[in-house]
């Protein structure tokens, strides 16, 4: 298990996660790996890795090392 910090909290997660894991689990949806969702829908977030935007062609690649602290953002419509 390797420790982070996701959205502020401290969290667990599996040795070889990336950044596409981590984002599939956040928002609970499957997603393929180019990051888009399985289901054809829009997905609306963005993700940083100590405070360094990752852009979603590098989501599968981007792996999760230990103590990094990672946000993942959801865009929400309304004000």
């Amino acid at each position: 298990m390797t420790a982070i910090t996701l959205n502020g909290r401290p969290r667990q997660v599996a040795a070889e996660a990336t950044v596409v894991d981590l984002v599939a689990e956040t928002v609970g949806r499957p997603l393929g790996p180019d990051g888009a969702p399985l289901d054809g829908g829009r997905l609306g977030v963005a993700v940083a890795v100590d405070a360094a935007v990752v852009p979603r062609s590098r989501w599968r690649r981007t792996p999760v090392a230990e103590g990094q602290s990672i946000e993942i953002i959801t865009a929400v419509q309304g004000g």
